[in-house]
């Protein structure tokens, strides 16, 4: 699942941050698992990055409504 910035959150469409939202709290909760299972991720900055893209999707979805 791909890490997206602001400027590229911004550019996609209603269902589309639906959607990845959706798919990068899968992927948080698999992670998440692993660790709490005791196992090591492969790289143990994803579920950081993970955690703010999901912010950043949250909020332009907030500015969105509010603006609406």
């Amino acid at each position: 699942m791909a890490i997206f910035r602001a400027q590229e959150v911004r550019q996609l469409s209603d269902i589309e941050l639906l959607e990845q939202e959706q798919k990068l709290s899968l992927e948080l909760i698999q992670e998440r698992g692993k660790v709490g299972a005791g196992g090591a991720t492969e790289d143990p900055g994803r579920i950081r990055e993970i955690r703010r893209t999901i912010a950043r999707i949250k909020t332009e979805q907030n500015a969105r409504r509010r603006s609406a």
